[in-house]
Formats: structure tokens, sequence, C-alpha cells
């Protein structure tokens, strides 16, 4: 690496360690990935986080993060309770974050707040849950829940929608009926995360073509890119994203078949909507990538998968979540090159486009002995100004529109104000909610025969079908 690259490449990674948005295995990790000389990595790993940050950067807000200020209106009688919330793992960088957020809280109401890690993996996380609440156990007042948990734990939770009801409404529409179970707010929107579309600028200028709004134009796009950059890059493809069967490809599939007008797999209703013309040509579609303008290996990947064939240089376009931004920006391949956008619409009438709801929230357990502490505690956690410094600070997407549009967040993170019309017309929910505690199942035969689709082990409507029949056989038992 040449002593100038390599001088940016340290800045880059020291000011991530800096601001807490890495852990220093990780800066290391990272800084022989790029390349990095030994000296150089020495002195990262010898830097001390906050000496360093005092030297530079003041800061004035808590617990050296300059924009966790208190909002107002905050109860200050909570004086003598305690409330324990269950919220990122152990090693995750955005604790230093969420412990700071609930020391401000406690010395500004006077209840305690206390901080418990939780499970790293989202699926021990549930099992942690659900042990807990089958012996209801009260340990916990507050627990971070996934997007597609609030069916599953509904019965669990108490009713925020009365106590936080102009709250509420300050968030995206979408994602508070996400929360919405039988007419209960389940949980109060933290952070989201959405299915975007990433694509190299360099290339689309290269070959004078625009981003894609369609899925048809994506398809010609990718390939006019394809066939250019082979000559040289025998390994490129057009387009990748996530195939494999997991959690993933049902996130991909919803988004395929809404933006074609095919419904969101099971309605609102209880009707199973995944047999009809406009999903069918959704799945046709995708199959026609594999092979094509994507790898055949596609059908294997994960998130991690996809990301590290576009941040190798070896692809014009990516489905992924926002994360894959600022993970884009760290590969001298794709460093200054990246677009993001709104993925694109399929055909039809109702044809739309669509970005899969991803994302946390904060709920209230019914078992919970300091319930009125536990709801300031999420009042206060989800507000706008705490909201505004998770976004400026840790990289979270907001769930409040106005949050988007402070200067501070473009500051930070140029691409997050651009996602806002997003989450306010294009994010789709995965039907968590109408098929409560089934949605496991009915994610996995959905995924497993769109995956067969993808392999060519099944047609588009025959696997249909057996998705229509699998998927009602699931919610009649």
């Amino acid at each position: 690496m040449q002593a100038k690259d390599e001088t940016k490449a340290v800045g880059r990674l020291m000011s991530e360690y800096m601001r807490g948005r890495i852990s220093r295995r990780e800066m290391v990790r990272r800084g022989v990935a790029l390349g990095i000389s030994s000296s150089a990595l020495a002195m990262l790993a010898g830097s001390p986080r906050r000496a360093f940050a005092q030297d530079s950067t003041p800061t004035a807000g808590a617990g050296g993060f300059r924009t966790l200020v208190a909002p107002a209106g905050l109860r200050t009688d909570l004086q003598g309770q305690t409330v324990r919330a269950m919220l990122t793992d152990p090693s995750n960088p955005d604790r230093a974050w969420q412990e700071a957020a609930l020391a401000l809280f406690s010395q500004t109401t006077g209840a305690t707040a206390e901080f418990v890690a939780g499970e790293t993996s989202a699926t021990d996380r549930l099992a942690a849950y659900n042990q807990q609440f089958a012996g209801q156990s009260g340990d916990i007042d507050v627990y971070q829940i996934d997007v597609i948990w609030p069916g599953i734990l509904a019965e669990h939770a108490i009713d925020l929608k009365e106590s936080l009801s102009d709250l509420a409404g300050q968030h995206f529409e979408a994602i508070v009926a996400n929360n919405t179970v039988d007419e209960k707010l389940v949980g109060m929107p933290w952070y989201t995360d959405a299915g975007l579309l990433f694509y190299r600028t360099d290339l689309l200028e290269k070959y004078s073509l625009q981003p894609p709004t369609t899925w048809d134009e994506l398809t010609t796009t990718a390939q006019t890119i394809q066939d250019g950059e082979r000559a040289a890059n025998p390994d490129f493809y057009g387009f990748v994203f996530q195939g494999n069967v997991y959690e993933g490809l049902t996130c991909n599939g919803l988004e395929w078949q809404y933006s074609y007008g095919g419904g969101t797999i099971v309605e609102p209703d209880g009707t199973v909507s995944v047999n009809n013309e406009q999903a069918i040509a959704s799945f046709e579609r995708a199959k026609s990538w594999v092979g094509t303008i994507a790898p055949q290996g596609v059908t294997t990947y994960q998130e991690p998968d996809s990301l590290n064939v576009f941040t190798a240089g070896n692809a014009a376009f990516l489905r992924n979540w926002p994360y894959a931004y600022a993970t884009s920006q760290e590969s001298a391949a794709t460093e200054g090159k990246v677009g993001v956008s709104p993925l694109p619409k399929g055909n039809g009438p109702d044809a739309r486009h669509a970005d899969t709801l991803g994302g946390w929230q904060l709920m209230v357990s019914q078992y919970s002995q300091n319930q009125e502490a536990g709801i300031e505690l999420v009042k206060f956690l989800c507000s706008p100004e705490l909201q505004l410094s998770f976004a400026v600070e840790r990289s979270h997407l907001p769930t409040i529109a106005s949050v988007y549009d402070a200067p501070e967040v473009a500051e930070a993170s140029e691409f997050i104000p651009r996602l806002k019309e997003v989450f306010q017309g294009g994010a789709v929910a995965r039907p968590s909610s109408v098929t409560g505690e089934l949605y496991n199942e009915v994610s996995i035969a959905y995924h497993t025969l769109l995956n067969q689709v993808l392999t060519g082990q099944k047609d588009a409507a025959g696997a249909a079908q057996e998705m229509e029949d699998q998927i009602s056989s699931i919610i009649e038992e």
C-alpha cells in the first residue's frame, strides 16, 4: 500500500474506532485486510480511544457522545425505581452508547436504569426471551425485540398505544403498523433497516447509464456493464443478492413479489398471497438472473457473501442492508464509487418500489414490576433526540422522519437522509404480525421453495402452488 493511501486508511480506521463504531480487534482486522503495514497496525492497536478522543475532539454530551442529550418533558418522580433493559450483546460496539444513554436517563429521571446484555444470535435471543416469559419472570423490564417478533411476543407485552400515542405518531406508519398486533402496540420503533440497491457509480458513468428504477432496467443495465467488464475481469457479474435457504431469501422474495403487485405472502386478513400471476412473474424474473447477470453460486449467498463480491469490485449492483454502504467505503475497489437507492419495482398496474423492513423495537414486559419506569425509558430511547444521537454516533437509521432532515445526520453519514423516502412509502413488512408464532414456519416454507425455483429444481408456477398449500396448511393448523 502506498504511503498516502495507508495514511488515509489509518485515519479512517482511527476515526471509526474513536467514535466507538468498531472494536480495537475489528480495527486491526480491517487493517490487515487492507494491507496496512505492521508499524501502522501497532500504532492502531496501541492507541487508547478515550485519551486520543479527548486530545482531538472534546465532547459535550453524556458519556463522551457529543450528541447524547436528554429530551424535555421526562418524568422526574421515579426515584427509587430500577428499570433493567436487555439491549445489545456484550461485545457489540453499540454497547458504550447504550450504557451512556441509560446513565443519562438515570441522571434525568431519578430512576436507576441498568444495562443487561442480550444474546448475540437473534435465534438464541428469542429462545432466552421465551424462557423468561414462560416463567413470567420480572427480572427484565424492557426488551429489545426484532421487527419480526411482535406477533410472537405480543401476549407478553404491555400495550404502549395509550401511554405513548403522541410519540408513536412521529414514527414511520409502516413500522408502527408492524408493531401493532390485534390493535395492541407491542413495541416502539427504535431503529430500522430496509433492503436497498447499491451500485457502482463509476461504472454507470463509464457506460453512460442511469440507476435502474425497474427490475427490467436493472437486468439490461447489469448485463451491459457485465459484458463490458468481462474482458478485463472474467469474474465480474452484473448483480448479486441473497439466494440461500434462509430468512434473507424471504426478504428478497418479498421484495420481488410485492414490487410486482403480487402480495405480501400472507395478507393482513390471513389470505395467502403467493400463487398469483404477479408473484410468479417476479419469481421467474429472479430465476432469469441466476447464471446470467448473477453467478450460479448466488443461490448459496447470504449477506456477507454478496457483500464480499461487491466490495471486491466484482459486481455492478448489490441488494443488501444499509450497513453495506459503510463497509463498501473500506475497500479500495469501491471506496467513493457507491450509490444507494430504493430497490427497483416490477411490472404491472400495482408495481411499486418495495424494500423489506428490518430493525429493532423496544417492548415493556407485562411481568415487570416497574412498568411506569419502563414506559418512560422507552419514551426516552425512542425520542427524536436519542434517535438523532444514535444515527450520528452509531449510524443507525431513525424511525422518525424528521430526524433524517437534521444536518448532523447528513454530516455523519451522507446516505442516511436519502433513505427517508424508503420508509415513507417503499418499506414492506414481513407477515410476522398476522402469522404470530407461526411466522418462522411460514418463512421456511416460502424461502425453501423459492430457492428451489432459483436452482431450477422447480418451475415458478409449481412452486407458488406448493407455497400456497404449505403456508395455508400451517395457518389452518
